[in-house]
């Protein structure tokens, strides 16, 4: 299937490894001229000389007063931004009654406050041209909250909302934004969480349906076909994939 974005510029945040990174590089084998972004220089350079096809950004999703800069950036190179993909990091987790304000407030600034300011930078262009893909990478923690990760659990169903609620108002306008909610996926935070990855699928064999746990590319592939042309009349709408971990509809 032509997913329709050929030379079309996309924009793909915490890219230098794990989901961001898979996502990245599933827009760059369709077509699309791709921008990576991460805190690090060395990790997302070498990502972006991975992918081949990809140009490399350094910017820190806090960063709310670069974000309108990382958008010009990303446009004056490879063009008009057409996809945004927001992928963020997971705050700590701990005793849902300890963590300080402070905490509260640095997990906020980095699942809500930074990727809106990429998204407010972002959507008066695409609505101006009529197309745009707006993806943020959440976690199935948004619909049913995982008691050790309440920081996360709290801020991404919020963002879930949020997107609901602005995508109301430009999908007239040819823009979408959707919400992909990630179960247990392979990557370094979930070897961090269960100790190894090889323990993180022993458990995902008794407790998660598809019995193992995701790949990152899988989550690639979902966001490319949300980001394609053909999922045009797809909007405000939060996409599981988790292998039917989640129990609510």
């Amino acid at each position: 299937m032509d997913l329709g974005l050929e030379g079309r510029a996309a924009l793909v945040t915490g890219a230098s490894q794990g989901i961001g990174f898979a996502i990245a590089r599933a827009l760059a084998a369709e077509g699309a001229q791709v921008a990576v972004s991460s805190r690090s220089q060395d990790k997302v350079e070498a990502a972006a000389a991975e992918i081949g096809a990809a140009r490399a950004y350094v910017h820190d999703m806090t960063d709310l007063d670069g974000a309108p800069a990382l958008v010009q950036s990303v446009e004056a190179d490879l063009g008009p931004l057409a996809v945004l993909v927001t992928n963020t990091g997971g705050p700590p987790g701990g005793d849902p009654l300890e963590f300080t304000r402070e905490q509260w407030q640095d997990a906020h600034r980095e699942l809500m406050l930074g990727p809106m300011a990429l998204i407010t930078a972002a959507l008066p262009g695409m609505r101006e041209r009529g197309f745009g893909r707006v993806v943020n990478v959440s976690s199935s923690a948004a619909r049913e909250p995982i008691p050790g990760l309440m920081l996360s659990s709290a801020h991404r169903s919020g963002m879930l909302a949020t997107f609901h609620t602005i995508a109301g108002k430009v999908a007239a306008d040819g823009v979408t934004l959707n919400t992909i909610l990630p179960g247990r996926i392979a990557t370094s935070r979930l070897e961090h969480l269960y100790g190894s990855l090889g323990e993180a699928e022993k458990v995902a064999r008794d407790e998660v349906p598809a019995a193992r746990l995701g790949r990152a590319e899988e989550i690639g592939a979902a966001a490319a076909f949300l980001c394609s042309e053909q999922a045009g009349y797809i909007t405000a709408q939060a996409l599981a994939v988790d292998g039917g971990l989640m129990k609510s509809a």
